[in-house]
């Protein structure tokens, strides 16, 4: 790459619907660009018929110097699955909900300029992304071949081996591939996630998803074998089941402790509370890691988790719901995706962002939710 003020040039992968003027966006983003030293940058918007894919790959042929994805975690989880196994960095301009990857690496996200300043000066880092491999609800007796999800062993001995019975069909449906930056999540948050509504998201962000969290607070269990790595498979009853690259969630909460972005693995946690009264101790022991009654919260970590279910349940990949599933399988993919980050010193990116909370910084556009399009978070 050519070096500071020598006609690099950035591409910017946008959700347009996430923004009430993207005019304005776009016109805050060249100017970040000039003051930088860069050139204008290619700009290209997603459509409902391309959520980020083909964007990202006008972008490499472009021959740019750095693709950022500005949009929700949806958008940054197709701009990531594309560049994914490249040497192309990508930055991380984070305007949805969520914004659960930047929040993992600790980006700005609440200042569009400060990610601009560290998606342009900045630092490479590795990270890892997350193959999944989903069955989705048979639809013909046909049992698939091949190194699949379904090589976990039949468990026998309870309700969960009802899961491997050829007439339950868990493992004959068709398989889909996807890659995720974030998490998959199986039962309740896949439910959360499909249920909140996108008005009320745009209007007061991540707190839409506890008003439809608490109306599903109630829903039955599902019975699930996991299988980690070369371990013998583990039986439960759960709410949920969710396999993470990273485990910050938004409200401060961290699922998965002991989950990082470039550790090589993944990390799982099923819970499977009781009632309303067992949620609330699951939640305390996620806050505090300590057991509390009637709760139950398992974690384990892996470079290969596959989840086995006694029915289809609804999946959820970095918090877009995908319909439903009846096993999953989740692969690390070590040190596969570059994108750019802070650092810890004091270099121009850091410099910057200091700068502009002394000086009191341009907020990130407000989300915006287009009732006539809706696609890709």
């Amino acid at each position: 790459m050519q070096s500071a003020g020598g006609g690099r040039r950035a591409a910017v992968v946008v959700n347009p619907t996430k923004f009430s003027d993207v005019g304005r966006v776009r016109r805050q983003v060249v100017r970040a660009c000039r003051r930088h030293g860069w050139a204008d940058p290619l700009w290209l918007e997603t459509t409902a018929e391309d959520t980020g894919t083909g964007q990202t790959r006008q972008a490499v042929e472009a021959g740019v110097d750095l693709v950022c994805a500005l949009g929700g975690d949806g958008t940054i989880r197709t701009v990531g699955a594309e560049l994914a196994g490249t040497a192309m960095p990508m930055g991380l301009l984070p305007g949805g909900t969520g914004n659960l990857l930047a929040r993992n690496l600790e980006l700005p996200i609440d200042s569009l300029d400060s990610c601009l300043a560290v998606a342009l000066t900045g630092q490479d880092m590795r990270i890892d992304t997350c193959l999944l491999d989903l069955v989705r609800p048979a639809r013909a007796a046909t049992r698939p071949t091949g190194d699949t999800v379904g090589t976990v062993p039949p468990p026998t001995g309870d309700t969960v081996g009802t899961a491997y019975r050829p007439d339950r069909g868990a493992l004959h449906g068709e398989r889909e591939e996807h890659v995720f930056l974030v998490m998959a999540g199986l039962g309740f948050d896949a439910e959360v996630m499909a249920a909140a509504p996108e008005g009320l998201k745009a209007r007061v962000g991540w707190p839409a998803y506890i008003v439809s969290g608490l109306r599903h607070l109630k829903g039955p269990q599902f019975a699930v074998a996991v299988k980690v790595d070369g371990a013998e498979p583990f039986r439960r009853r759960v709410r949920s089941v969710m396999v993470g690259n990273v485990g910050k969630l938004q409200g401060g909460m961290d699922l998965l402790p002991d989950a990082l972005a470039d550790d090589a693995s993944v990390d799982a946690v099923l819970l499977s509370p009781e009632g309303v009264v067992g949620w609330a101790a699951t939640i305390a022991q996620l806050s505090t890691r300590r057991r509390f009654g009637h709760s139950r919260v398992d974690h384990v970590q892996g470079q290969e988790v596959r989840v086995v279910c006694d029915r289809p349940v609804a999946v959820e990949i970095d918090g877009d719901p995908i319909g439903e599933a009846t096993a999953m399988r989740v692969l690390v993919q070590p040190g596969s995706l570059v994108v750019r980050v802070a650092g810890t010193g004091r270099g121009e990116a850091r410099r910057h962002i200091d700068a502009l909370s002394d000086q009191g910084r341009e907020p990130l556009p407000q989300p915006h939710h287009d009732d006539r399009v809706v696609h890709g978070d």
